[in-house]
C-alpha cells in the first residue's frame, strides 16, 4: 500500500480544506503505520523493544512458544507461515520450522528455527530444545524445557523507501548475531495444560556504526491454558488461552475455542483483546497430515488499510507402528 492512497481518504488542497480535527486523526493513523513500517522503531534518537512474532495458531506450534513442550514419543514437524496486515508495504511475514519428539519416557529433544521480517529487517533465531518430563499423577505430567541459540538480525535500510530518509539511524545497515537462552515449564495430560515459558532471558541492545541504539530487545514472556472436553462421542471442545507480556507492553490476552468434530475436522474462533479476531479451519488429512488456516480481521483503525492477516500450519506426525492408532492430538 502506498501513502497517495491513504491521501485520498482526506480532503486535497484543491478540494475543501480539512479541519483541525480530520488533520490530526489522518496524520495519526498515517504515523501508526509509518512506525508498523519501520520495525516498531520510533525514529528518533532511540528505537522501541523488538517484540516475538505472535501466531493465531499457537495451540499447534506450542513448541516456538515453550521448550517444555513435548508431543509424544513419536517425531513430529511443523511448518507455519503468517502473513499479517496483508496491502500494507512492509508489513510482518514470520514462517517457522518446528521438530521434536520425546526419548524414551523422560527427554525430549527439538529444533526449532523461526525466521520473522518486518519492513527493511530480517531475523532468524534458530534453537536446539532439550527437555526434561516427570510424573505428578496417574494420567498428568510435568516438563521442564531449555532452549539455546541464536539470534540472527538483519536490517538494511537501503530497501524500499527507507533509502531516501535522512535521519542518521536510518543510514547504517545493521548485521547482530546475539544469543538466546531460554526456558519453559508445561504441565499437561491428555484433557489439559498449563504452560509458563520465555523464549530468550537475555536481554540485549543493538546499535548502528554511529552508536545509535536500534533494537532495544527485552524479555517476552507467555502463559498459555487450554481444556478438551468431550461433547459427545463425535465432537470435543477445547477453549484455550495465550497471555504474552514483555516490559513496558501491555499484557496482550488471545482466547480462543475449537471444536474438533469426529477427529477429522476442527473449526473454530479467536479474539486478541484490542487488536483482532480470528476464524481458524484445520482438517486431519490422513493418521499422519495435519493443515490449518487461520485469518484473523483487526478491530483497530488499520483494518481500513490491510485485507487481514493469513495463517498456514501443517504438521507431520511420524506413524509408530508398534502401537494402535490413536485419535489425533487436539493440542
Amino acid at each position: 500500500m502506498n501513502w497517495e492512497k491513504i491521501n485520498q481518504d482526506g480532503y486535497t488542497s484543491q478540494n475543501k480544506p480539512k479541519t483541525s480535527k480530520q488533520n490530526f486523526m489522518k496524520n495519526s493513523i498515517q504515523y501508526k503505520l509509518i512506525f508498523i513500517t519501520l520495525l516498531g522503531f520510533l525514529i528518533t534518537e532511540k528505537a522501541t523493544a523488538q517484540q516475538q512474532p505472535q501466531y493465531t495458531q499457537y495451540m499447534y506450534n506450542t513448541l516456538v512458544l515453550n521448550s517444555g513442550y513435548v508431543a509424544d514419543n513419536r517425531l513430529e514437524v511443523g511448518l507455519l507461515h503468517r502473513s499479517q496486515w496483508v496491502g500494507i508495504d512492509g508489513a510482518p511475514s514470520t514462517q517457522s520450522l518446528t521438530v521434536g519428539g520425546k526419548v524414551g519416557q523422560r527427554i525430549g529433544v527439538g529444533l526449532t528455527m523461526v525466521n520473522d521480517n518486518i519492513g527493511p529487517s530480517n531475523e532468524l533465531d534458530i534453537n536446539g530444545v532439550f527437555s526434561y518430563n516427570i510424573p505428578i499423577s496417574y494420567n498428568a505430567r510435568l516438563s521442564f524445557g531449555m532452549n539455546a541459540g541464536l539470534d540472527i538480525l538483519n536490517v538494511d535500510w537501503s530497501e524500499g523507501r527507507y533509502a531516501n530518509t535522512q535521519d542518521p539511524i536510518l543510514s547504517n545497515n545493521v548485521n547482530n548475531i546475539r544469543p538466546i537462552i531460554g526456558a519453559g515449564a508445561y504441565l499437561y495430560s491428555d484433557k489439559w495444560y498449563v504452560g509458563l515459558s520465555t523464549p530468550n532471558f537475555i536481554k540485549t541492545e543493538t546499535y548502528n556504526d554511529d552508536e545509535e541504539l536500534v533494537i532495544d530487545q527485552t524479555t517476552q514472556f507467555y502463559l498459555m491454558g487450554g481444556y478438551v472436553f468431550q461433547v459427545s462421542r463425535d465432537v470435543k471442545l477445547k477453549p484455550s488461552t495465550l497471555l504474552k507480556y514483555s516490559e513496558g507492553t501491555p499484557i496482550t490476552v488471545d482466547l480462543s475455542l475449537n471444536a474438533l468434530i469426529q477427529d477429522k475436522f476442527s473449526v473454530g474462533a479467536a479474539y486478541r483483546f484490542n487488536d483482532s479476531m480470528s476464524a481458524m479451519l484445520g482438517f486431519q488429512i490422513s493418521r499422519s497430515f495435519f493443515a490449518g488456516y487461520a485469518f484473523d480481521y483487526a478491530t483497530t483503525e488499520l483494518n481500513k488499510y490491510n485485507d487481514g492477516s493469513h495463517e498456514i500450519i501443517l504438521k507431520y506426525t511420524l506413524p509408530d507402528s508398534n502401537r494402535r492408532a490413536k485419535s489425533p492430538r487436539f493440542f
